[in-house]
């Protein structure tokens, strides 16, 4: 057989080329049957799209945009990697943008749509708010990751970072902690996901009915783990005393534990440590890491779907969604039988 047509996977299958193109597109309002009907039949023929001609067709490049801070840090690498492969799952390929947080990069990832390189932009801003960028983006669909206050007509997907935060504190009370710090957030004014963890950190506290202690929380300059364990050495030579801490991510909970091993102190005899985001080196470390493990693939999935909705004309209020998370426990701060998951 010469190259394969959308009329000859439409024959094959029994059904209309408008199915087929709904089907290779990812439109979303075809039966989970019907879908994997066509998807056989594209699959045994062999179709490939033409995107070009797609593009002509429809308007769109069938290109995304995923922008974040720093592809240097886990957490957005494990991210980038789960939105490329939903997206692809779409029929879409995502463009990587690294905004290096800050305003140009932000703006620039946002103005994609009116170069025609990207149908839709889902952004993790660190420096303009989600008004300031709906202000800037034109016809630009966009969906925004994080916890800021949407615009009125924009859509935002999250998790509960402050109630994430205070369960972290409940499972290091559950093990006896009662000097429990933080580590991690920035020297100066705190970024907004620090400062929605810290504020969790501090209701965990206050419900159990432990002090809050500003002298319990540990800045870092650098945010990586070498800052972190520069930080948190400081820290303890100092005379720190805690039992328990909490940190902002699993760079800063790295650098936590060789700042401890230095000392002489270990997870969790003498501390127990909690990190954030479960990136796929913590459960290798020795101690393995207790962390906080957001739903990526929900955030990925939720996220699509309201920029597809958006890009297909749905112009109703903002919405917000939050999606799941849990406490993937390892050795660094165990249950308190001692297990791990």
């Amino acid at each position: 057989m010469g190259k394969v047509t959308l009329q000859d996977v439409a024959d094959h299958a029994g059904v209309s080329m408008k199915t087929v193109s709904n089907v290779v597109r990812g439109y979303r309002h075809v039966s989970t049957p019907m879908r994997d009907r066509v998807q056989a039949a594209v699959d045994e023929l062999g179709y490939r799209p033409n995107v070009s001609g797609r593009s002509l067709a429809t308007g769109r490049s069938n290109m995304l945009a995923f922008a974040f801070p720093d592809l240097r840090r886990p957490y957005f690498a494990e991210l980038a990697h789960v939105f490329s492969r939903v997206a692809v799952q779409h029929g879409y390929q995502l463009l990587l943008e690294e905004t290096g947080g800050a305003a140009d990069g932000e703006r620039s990832a946002v103005r994609g749509r009116e170069a025609g390189v990207v149908d839709g932009v889902v952004i993790h801003p660190q420096i303009m708010t989600p008004a300031e960028i709906d202000a800037i983006r034109g016809d630009t669909a966009v969906v925004f990751l994080g916890e800021d206050v949407p615009p009125e007509h924009a859509d935002q997907v999250a998790i509960d970072n402050v109630r994430a935060a205070a369960e972290a504190v409940d499972h290091l009370v559950a093990l006896g902690r009662r000097r429990i710090g933080f580590l991690g957030h920035e020297v100066g004014p705190a970024s907004r996901t620090s400062t929605f963890r810290l504020d969790g950190y501090h209701a965990g506290l206050e419900r159990s009915g432990l002090p809050v202690d500003d002298h319990l929380l540990v800045a870092r300059e650098l945010g990586d783990a070498r800052g972190a364990e520069e930080s948190f050495g400081r820290a303890l030579d100092d005379g720190l005393v805690i039992d328990g801490l909490v940190c902002r991510d699993d760079l800063a909970a790295v650098g936590a534990l060789r700042a401890m091993r230095l000392r002489g102190l270990e997870a969790p005899r003498d501390i127990a440590v909690v990190g954030w985001d479960a990136i796929g080196l913590a459960a290798s470390l020795v101690p393995s890491l207790t962390s906080v493990a957001p739903d990526t693939v929900a955030l990925a999935e939720t996220a699509l779907t309201l920029l597809f909705e958006r890009m297909d004309g749905h112009d109703g209020p903002g919405r917000t969604v939050s999606v799941g998370h849990r406490l993937l426990v390892g050795e660094s701060a165990p249950y308190p039988d001692g297990s791990v998951d």
